[in-house]
């Protein structure tokens, strides 16, 4: 099985957060699984990286053209799966009408493994901005009864990537936040964002102050390679039957791609 792991990062400029979730990847995946990690193009961030650009709307709407090339790329050099490993994802519909491969997301693998967990979980991120996004993709798929606060870690991108230097920081937030949602009748957290998890999965943290935190990174894999088994051994396909699923056809696809000359992006 070959999974087609996407990043919203550069991933040449983080080495250590590459090596540490390629590592962690090899731990849970089946044999047999392999697990390519891309990354967006070279040049794509040139401010502050790589929390600046996400902050806003319409810079993440416009590195999403380079997500939804990928996808279509991935299932033409005959991947099995495509992994959006990132909680920022909003093309995650979008990705899925125009592939038969499953399209499977870290946000909403981590929120349905989470409320197979527990019975009460919560979002800690690291990126303060995004808190209504991630609110939001609560309610898209369909969590609201079983999700509790969307909250800020306290360490924004720069404290979280040092992270792979000395972890305690990131484990002391998260401690930090744990405790605070415990009191709420929290008893699961997801780490918002795959360096938060990353980090967290590095030195095997699994639980802090009585709360399970979910291997965001391992659910996203296990999910793909379920949904990727499902349609091989009984026949399990995306939906097709409407506006949010129906596949473009493909004539018109090229004509669009050469009129807005979206061939022109980088493979990152």
């Amino acid at each position: 099985m070959r999974l087609w792991h996407q990043s919203r990062t550069e991933l040449d400029r983080l080495p250590a957060y590459r090596e540490a979730m390629a590592a962690h990847f090899r731990k849970v995946a089946e044999p047999g699984t392999t697990i390519d990690l891309h990354g967006l193009a070279p040049g794509t961030y040139v401010t502050e990286y790589p929390g600046h650009d996400t902050r806003y709307l319409y810079f993440s709407y416009l590195h999403s053209l380079q997500v939804l090339n990928h996808v279509r790329r991935a299932e033409a050099e005959g991947y099995d799966g495509f992994l959006l490993m990132n909680l920022p994802e909003t093309v995650h519909e979008e990705a899925q009408t125009l592939v038969d491969i499953p399209v499977v997301a870290y946000g909403q693998a981590a929120m349905y493994a989470a409320a197979m967990l527990g019975r009460r979980f919560a979002i800690v991120a690291m990126i303060k901005e995004l808190l209504p996004l991630y609110e939001s993709h609560v309610a898209r798929y369909g969590m609201t009864s079983k999700a509790g606060a969307v909250r800020w870690l306290g360490l924004d991108h720069s404290g979280v990537f040092a992270g792979f230097e000395d972890p305690g920081p990131v484990i002391d937030a998260m401690e930090a936040r744990a405790k605070e949602l415990a009191s709420e009748g929290v008893d699961v957290i997801i780490p918002g964002e795959a360096p938060v998890a990353t980090v967290l999965a590095r030195v095997g943290v699994s639980r802090l102050a009585g709360v399970t935190i979910v291997d965001a990174l391992g659910v996203t894999v296990k999910f793909g390679e379920a949904m990727v088994k499902l349609a091989a051994v009984s026949g399990q396909r995306p939906a097709r039957g409407g506006y949010y699923t129906d596949r473009p056809p493909t004539g018109r696809l090229q004509e669009l791609e050469r009129f807005y000359r979206l061939g022109e992006f980088g493979e990152g």
